[in-house]
């Protein structure tokens, strides 16, 4: 299939699609032939494994940081976008196999269990559950969701390190690294920031540049800081390994002419992979002076454990392996696997050159990405996300709303930046509610419903087709077929409006042919009001179908309302679109309701005060910054600015320990401080209706 131009796509969005006749006829005839012959419904089965003769899918979702609570923009830039595909692969009959997993190993592991007085592996049980509870609430489908932290994943990185070390693909050098004193430890490039050596952006992190997207040596870093206790690092030296790109730069190259050639690849994914390719490879550094990660298994490199971006992708390979012993029929399997990829586009360089590479070099036959999916990024009203700041809706906090999950997943969709950043915004995610999905979706479908209900005694009618009918059957399924065509290409925010447009069709359909009226006419008004109930309860049941990837509750709902058979799912979405008549004269639907609530002003309003993190004013501002302890308890009574200055206690007390801590204070004075700061984290816990249990653990010895 060619790929849709912006003119095409235009006309689509724009409802400007006149139809032929050729297409009504033919789209007439489609309906009429209805469920017959329909595909059965097949249940997917454990382990899901590639199948003779199958579109197999392998698809995965970048794997997030364990320690990070995910924030709307990370959830829509990888676990909810891979979960639409992934859903909607599985309606088209593909065999398909979605995982991920949490990605465990690295200094933000350890930082995090120093500040919670925990172990890394007990950091790590932790929020891997707060990652799976957040992702089940959000109803991401993973055939399996797993972990970096196991067996297999040491297995299978250290047989690809002596596979890449055995055939000179590895190199040795000095590196010069940032040490910080005060911690007694050499600096992760993501915990130490400062000036962008190429365009001046003032919080470049020690790996890249968010700003300009440059890759970066922390040491090249003007200005660095180390972001844990904000002292100037010093440069000292460390040997180390190197995955040695240069060498596998052509083989690199010829993969990723076949690879973007034939596949899809987001164009941002194309660019930044080209701009590593343009600027030449360097050597990559692939190891580590860390203690919490993969041990290297080489004997002169014993103490040092391997880089998180050598290690991490190869999570999806060991995930895949705890899902099944099996999984070298997924992984080493490249002429009947199709790989998918989705992250937000600052991973797109270690997905498309670093980790290729690595599986290049290990010579195994190892299955590479043929579709690299990369999201810009997704920012909160006018400012970025800042859980320290009180900034913005975080995974955890969304369920609190009182907003249903599917709401949330259709406004992230809505606006997922596809072709540029887009910014949450709650006064829009009301505006969407309220009137596409309220007044647009909502709407039809339960109108349809309700005429079945009240004017034909909860059955179908009987339905006699004139021009007018078969006119929005043609339209409904031209909506359907680019549908398909948009998802197949993965535009899943463009596939979105599509499902609007075909309730649209049918609003403007029922406003026109008006059956409330009609119904209470002679018996040719009652005939027609009949096939306008009919035609439409129709659309609506196809809606529930095409709905399914975005939102599943909704989906469920709808069919359950009409008593769908579960056969309409597989036989709408077959080859192009088929829209028919699933739901003839004399099928009894169920009882109808509404499927979505109005989002009013004075909500939205208490939901934008409660994430702004807005400013403290100055006599607080004064107070916390100076630390005057006897006011604390005063301070967290007055509710005006409680959540916001709660949090700043909550940083004047971290910092304090750890200046305790660098100061090698008494270990009586570390620990009461220690407390403090346990129980302001208690309280904060309480106040947000969370369970404090878990921030209350005793500390553990290292």
């Amino acid at each position: 299939k060619q790929p849709l131009c912006n003119a095409c796509t235009d006309g689509i969005y724009n409802g400007e699609h006149v139809m032929t006749v050729e297409e009504i006829e033919e789209a007439a005839q489609i309906w009429s032939e209805g469920l017959k012959g329909s595909p059965a419904v097949t249940e997917r089965k454990h382990p899901v494994l590639p199948q003779e003769g199958k579109r197999n899918v392998l698809l995965t979702s970048a794997l997030p940081y364990v320690n990070n609570v995910p924030h709307l923009g990370n959830i829509i830039g990888c676990v909810l976008s891979a979960d639409v595909f992934a859903r909607y692969g599985r309606l088209r009959g593909w065999n398909l196999l979605f995982i991920c997993g949490t990605d465990e190993y690295g200094t933000a592991t350890e930082n995090k269990a120093r500040e919670e007085g925990l172990t890394p592996q007990e950091i790590c049980d932790k929020y891997h559950a707060v990652h799976a509870d957040i992702y089940q609430w959000f109803q991401i489908d993973f055939d399996f969701f797993g972990r970096t932290t196991t067996e297999r994943q040491t297995e299978i990185a250290q047989d690809i390190f002596w596979r890449l070390h055995g055939r000179g693909f590895l190199l040795e050098d000095t590196v010069e690294q940032l040490r910080c004193e005060s911690c007694q430890r050499f600096l992760a490039d993501r915990f130490v920031e400062g000036e962008c050596p190429h365009c001046r952006y003032p919080e470049a992190r020690g790996d890249q540049c968010d700003k300009c997207g440059r890759l970066i040596n922390a040491v090249e870093l003007r200005n660095p800081q180390c972001k844990v206790c904000k002292e100037t690092p010093v440069i000292r030296s460390s040997k180390h390994l190197f995955l040695n790109l240069p060498k596998l730069e052509d083989e690199l190259e010829q993969w990723l002419d076949k690879s973007t050639g034939s596949g899809d690849w987001t164009a941002n994914a194309r660019h930044i992979t080209h701009s590593w390719l343009r600027d030449g490879l360097k050597p990559r550094c692939i190891t580590r002076d860390l203690r919490w990660g993969t041990p290297v298994p080489h004997e002169e490199y014993k103490e040092k454990v391997f880089y998180v971006w050598f290690d991490a992708p190869i999570g999806y390979l060991s995930i895949t392996a705890n899902y099944t012993d099996q999984w070298e029929k997924w992984w080493k399997n490249p002429q009947q696997v199709e790989l998918y990829n989705f992250m937000a586009k600052d991973n797109v360089p270690f997905h498309s050159v670093v980790f290729p590479c690595s599986l290049l070099g290990a010579q195994d036959n190892y299955t590479l990405v043929n579709h690299l999916i990369a999201t810009e990024y997704l920012n909160y009203e006018d400012t970025k996300f800042s859980k320290s700041r009180g900034v913005g809706v975080f995974g955890d906090m969304a369920k609190d709303t009182g907003i249903p999950s599917d709401v949330w997943r259709f406004y992230l969709l809505y606006l997922r930046p596809e072709g540029q950043d887009s910014a949450f915004s709650w006064s829009d995610m009301a505006l969407k509610n309220n009137s596409e999905l309220l007044n647009n979706l909502g709407n039809f479908i339960n109108r349809a419903g309700m005429f079945v209900s009240k004017f034909f005694d909860g059955c179908v009618p009987e339905m006699l087709l004139n021009e007018d009918d078969n006119r929005l059957i043609a339209q409904v399924r031209w909506e359907l077929k680019q549908y398909i065509q948009l998802l197949d290409k993965v535009r899943i925010r463009d596939a979105l409006k599509c499902i609007l447009n075909i309730s649209r069709h049918g609003n403007q359909y029922i406003q026109v042919n008006e059956p409330w009226k009609k119904i209470k006419g002679g018996d040719g008004d009652r005939q027609r009001a009949g096939t306008v109930t009919g035609v439409s309860v129709n659309v609506a049941c196809l809606l529930s179908v095409v709905l399914e990837p975005y939102m599943p509750s909704v989906s469920h709902t709808i069919r359950q309302q009409l008593q769908a058979p579960p056969t309409c799912v597989s036989a709408m979405l077959q080859n192009t679109g088929t829209f028919i008549c699933t739901l003839p004269a004399g099928h009894c639907i169920g009882t109808v309701s509404p499927l979505f609530q109005k989002l009013e002003n004075e909500q939205i309003e208490v939901l934008r005060k409660r994430f702004g993190g807005q400013q403290v004013c100055k006599r607080h501002s004064s107070i916390i910054n100076q630390g005057f302890q006897a006011e604390t308890a005063k301070l967290l009574a007055e509710q005006s600015c409680w959540f916001v200055i709660h949090r700043c206690v909550l940083v004047f007390q971290g910092n304090k320990v750890r200046g305790l801590k660098a100061q090698k204070a008494e270990q009586s004075v570390i620990d009461e401080a220690v407390e403090t700061l346990l129980d302001l984290k208690k309280q904060l816990s309480l106040a947000e209706g969370k369970n404090p249990e878990p921030a209350a653990q005793k500390r553990k010895k290292k």
